[in-house]
């Protein structure tokens, strides 16, 4: 019957809706590459030593605990207190377990074995008892104030030490950096307790799914306390990403906001970390081997010498994290490296006056030093190139100044080198060296492998070369390509109007190459220069390779940079560079910055349905179906430009102090639009795929009663329709008193799930009585034309209570399918702190804070009367008319309030559902409808 309501051309559009969004759900979920991290490995059996807290809190937190990790021999050792190492606290997020921190405290513990212990770190973990933190915001803060004990209670394991340390280092992921920044908060949190923090898969910008008013309260806190204090806070920060593997959490919510005044935070994704360079899921960054490892590196070249414990020199830790973060060299990180080097020896020098140059290294027995004269390559060219495969950690390329043939110092160049996976570069424009004479390559002797140097010299515009994007409208049937002709070593080219987060592109580079008899590598890097989150692509080539490219982070307006893609090339080979928008991939980054948005427009579309039916009630007296109206009232135009003309609206001073002077919260297309996130067209997908969702939701929905009935039908023979309608059964006060006592001794969103299913069996029981009405009908048609001509004798409701006829009954259970529909809804953005209520249920048996216990006290008695309405009550009430209007400008509401911020969804659904209820006792035959009791 549901299906019948619609046409084919709609059902043909909601069934291409769903292919859309199936393949922006694709893209987000599959459309990767794989897992590339290798796992990581503990040598020993893990243990964790929990760590005695104090009665009082212990009393007060008893869902909470602190351990300690340690393996084999350094567990033995540990558990007689007091310790003598570093301190670093693993702060586990959402749903996360304390158990998380073996992998990196295990391969620090390898890195110390290595050292023969003479620094080593004791890594602590939080057992928040897996809480869904960023689903419930309600125990963030008592997590921050637990976290905060913790970090006493760990230093006070340090007394008496000689290098008893006096901050901790902190790793927090997911929700747990967040709770890890939220610590500045505090009234009485000193700064220095903390020394250093490294987020990882953090969402720092916001949260994920703003389900709760507490836990977008608590990132205000958090990030304003940040912005405001930004001259103060000096605690180094780095927040890496996972990149488009993480799914959970965006990359683009895992950047710290720059501020001019602090300059102390580096955001950066997994995949553009150096000797990490591979992308990681939500879980996998906590135990990715090549991560772990970079980060072990950089706690132990963050050791002071002389306290033993991490340094607090803020230059000296940002050095750090630049070197193994950001940019490495290939060289071990140096404090204070050495600019000048002494390059003597009995080694040979050979000059070289070629502008091109290849050095193959197989057995040599002797040190080389190859020197390049700059002065006549300066008169032709800009810039010099060199690269060599030996990954080793020496000084390889050095400046030489006024030297004809040899030099005995040189400035060692090799710190501005960059660590690729198969390769370490230099790129140097030779205007900027302009006292150097020479450049000099070192080959080292080595014995028995082999490797290969190249140097060119070259004019920027001959490898900079410029192809613009295709259109975002192309839909891939157009592209734009570029043919590397030349045999140079290294090509930029320049990404022209790419720097959108919803533009995305296949790039397609095909290498052909002449005489190769040996496998030979290239590397394809995506470089995005306002933001560290390039990519990198390893190509054995001959071969055709598909390179994926979108963003994390928008192009900042001021910022005129240019995406590159950077090709470490082949002379042997020739390269062609194809570009063409890919559909599936906008369609998944539609889904990746605006997916939890899509339950709002959801909803907006069944509240415009909503109002068709109370309008159509009202005007004929019959209720349309569902998906009728649906077709005919959810369209975009009806939403969309209200909400695009506050917004240019509120552009104006005048207009911006009205609205602050009537408390109006800020509308969320400003909030999208401080986020770069605010493209006009998104708004309009999101609304059709809203009313897809609604529709095929109305779809399941209406089947789901049916089978509820029958199996009703099958297990019960249901009484017929009622003869007369009584809106308040005895027993309603009863059971609205007992939903509510239970909303507030327990959880409101417990309650409201109980109210959903008595609501649902009244539906249920509705649907089986017409259909036992019905089959009787066509089993004793004149008896049934008999009834229903007696029951429709008496017209007039100030004499004859009102009673229900087949017709009243259908356009009832329209009705009521319509607003299941929307409380489906709501009951889904209640359920977080449902499971979260029941998760901690043995610790604590009321919820507090509950933010669904006001929602509660309102829709269960709401319910309880809509439960018991029938159209042949409503439609002649005084209020309908007022009703049926109510629903557009609250679906706009929807949209302009509660697509960044969910939790004011349920407030404007509640409010039509109140005045539908009402409608039973405003009638227009006087101030109250009679079949109320």
């Amino acid at each position: 019957m549901f299906l019948h309501s619609v046409n084919l051309w709609n059902l043909a559009f909601y069934a291409l809706m769903v292919f859309m969004a199936t393949l922006g759900l694709w893209d987000v979920f599959f459309g990767f590459e794989e897992n590339k991290c290798s796992m990581s490995y503990m040598f020993e059996y893990p243990e964790y030593q929990k760590i005695e807290l104090p009665k009082k809190l212990a009393k007060r937190y008893p869902a909470y605990e602190l351990y300690l990790y340690g393996e084999g021999s350094y567990a033995e050792e540990h558990k007689v207190l007091p310790l003598t190492g570093i301190p670093v606290l693993f702060l586990p997020g959402n749903a996360g377990s304390y158990k998380q921190v073996r992998s990196i405290g295990s391969i620090a513990l390898r890195k110390a074995e290595d050292i023969d212990f003479k620094y080593h770190f004791d890594f602590f973990s939080v057992n928040f008892n897996g809480e869904l933190v960023a689903l419930y915001g309600g125990s963030l803060q008592k997590q921050t104030k637990f976290v905060h004990e913790c970090i006493k209670t760990i230093l006070k394991l340090y007394k008496g030490q000689e290098f008893a340390p006096k901050s901790v280092a902190i790793i927090g992921h997911s929700m747990g950096g967040l709770v890890a920044r939220a610590l500045l908060t505090l009234k009485n949190f000193k700064h220095d307790l903390i020394n250093l923090l490294v987020t990882q898969a953090t969402p720092h910008v916001a949260p994920v799914m703003p389900l709760d008013r507490f836990i977008t309260d608590f990132y205000m806190t958090v990030n304003n306390y940040w912005i405001l204090n930004a001259r103060h806070i000096n605690l180094t920060t780095l927040s890496v990403a996972g990149g488009f593997r993480d799914y959970q959490v965006r990359s683009g919510l895992t950047f710290l906001p720059k501020l001019s005044d602090h300059t102390s935070a580096l955001s950066v994704v997994s995949s553009a970390v150096p000797k990490t360079w591979v992308s990681t899921d939500h879980l996998s960054i906590v135990w990715c081997k090549q991560l772990q490892l970079t980060t072990v590196r950089a706690f132990f070249d963050l050791i002071d010498a002389d306290t033993k414990q991490i340094t607090q020199n803020p230059k000296k830790k940002l050095s750090v994290l630049n070197h193994h973060f950001i940019r490495h060299p290939a060289k071990h990180f140096e404090e204070n490296p050495s600019i000048i080097s002494d390059l003597t020896g009995t080694s040979m020098w050979v000059p070289v006056k070629v502008s091109k140059w290849t050095y193959v290294a197989y057995n040599e027995s002797d040190k080389i030093y190859f020197t390049f004269p700059l002065a006549n390559h300066r008169k032709i060219y800009t810039h010099v190139y060199c690269q060599s495969t030996m990954l080793d950690t020496n000084s390889w390329i050095f400046g030489c100044i006024n030297s004809t043939s040899m030099c005995r110092q040189g400035v060692d160049l090799s710190w501005k080198a960059e660590l690729l996976p198969t390769i370490k570069s230099l790129t140097l424009r030779l205007q900027d060296y302009p006292s150097l004479s020479h450049l000099v390559v070192y080959v080292p002797s080595i014995h028995g492998s082999k490797f290969v140097v190249d140097c060119e010299f070259f004019k920027k515009e001959t490898r900079s070369i410029q192809l613009p994007v295709t259109h975002l409208f192309s839909f891939g049937l157009s592209s734009r390509k570029v043919i590397l002709n030349t045999s140079g070593l290294f090509y930029n080219i320049e990404l022209l109007n790419f720097g959108q987060i919803y533009q995305a592109f296949k790039i397609s580079v095909v290498s052909k190459c002449s005489a190769v008899k040996e496998e030979i590598t290239s590397i394809y890097k995506l470089h995005i220069p306002w933001s560290y989150e390039d990519s990198l692509t390893i190509a054995q080539v001959p071969s055709t390779t598909e390179i994926p490219v979108k963003l994390h982070i928008a192009q900042p307006e001021n910022d005129s940079h240019v995406a590159l893609l950077k090709m470490y090339t082949s002379s042997d080979c020739q390269y062609e560079v194809t570009v063409k928008t890919s559909f599936s991939q906008i369609l998944g980054q539609v889904v990746r910055f605006h997916g939890g948005a899509l339950p709002a427009y959801v909803i907006s579309s069944i509240l415009l349905a909503y109002g068709g039916q109370l309008y159509s009630l009202f005007s004929t007296g019959h209720c349309l179906e569902y998906a009728t109206m649906l077709d005919k009232e959810a369209k975009p135009y009806k939403v969309d430009p209200f909400v695009i003309m506050i917004k240019f609206l509120l552009g104006y001073k005048w207009f911006k102090e009205l609205w602050d002077m009537c408390l109006l919260p800020e509308l969320d297309a400003i909030v999208l639009t401080s986020q770069s996130m605010c493209f006009p067209l998104v708004s309009l997908i999101l609304f059709l795929f809203g009313t897809c969702t609604a529709y095929w939701g109305g779809l399941l929905s209406s089947t789901s009663v049916r089978l509820l009935s029958s199996l009703w039908l099958a297990l019960k023979r249901p009484s017929e329709l009622p003869k007369e309608i009584k809106i308040i059964s005895p027993d309603l006060p009863i059971l609205t008193i007992v939903l509510i006592i239970v909303s507030w001794t327990t959880c409101g969103a417990f309650a409201i799930l109980l109210t959903y299913f008595y609501y649902m069996f009244k539906i249920v029981h509705l649907q089986a009585s017409l259909t036992t009405f019905k089959n009787s009908q066509t089993v004793n048609p004149k008896h049934s034309r008999r009834s229903e001509k007696k029951s429709n004798h008496h017209k007039d409701p100030a004499v004859h209570p009102l009673r229900l006829s087949a017709n009243d009954a259908e356009d009832s259970l329209r009705m009521h399918s319509t607003v299941m529909n929307l409380l489906t809804w709501i009951v889904l953005l209640s359920m977080p702190s449902l499971i979260y209520w029941l998760k901690n249920l043995r610790y604590y048996f009321k919820l507090n804070p509950d933010p669904c216990k006001p929602l509660a006290f309102i829709l269960i008695p709401t319910m309880a009367l809509l439960g018991n309405t029938y159209t042949v009550s409503v439609k002649s009430s005084k209020l309908l008319k007022t009703t049926s209007q109510f629903p557009l400008p609250l679906a706009v509401g929807v949209i302009a309030f509660g697509s960044a911020h969910l939790y004011r969804v349920p407030c404007f659904v509640f409010i039509p559902l109140l005045l539908h209820a009402l409608c039973n006792f405003i009638c227009s035959s006087g101030p109250c409808c009679f079949g109320i009791i």
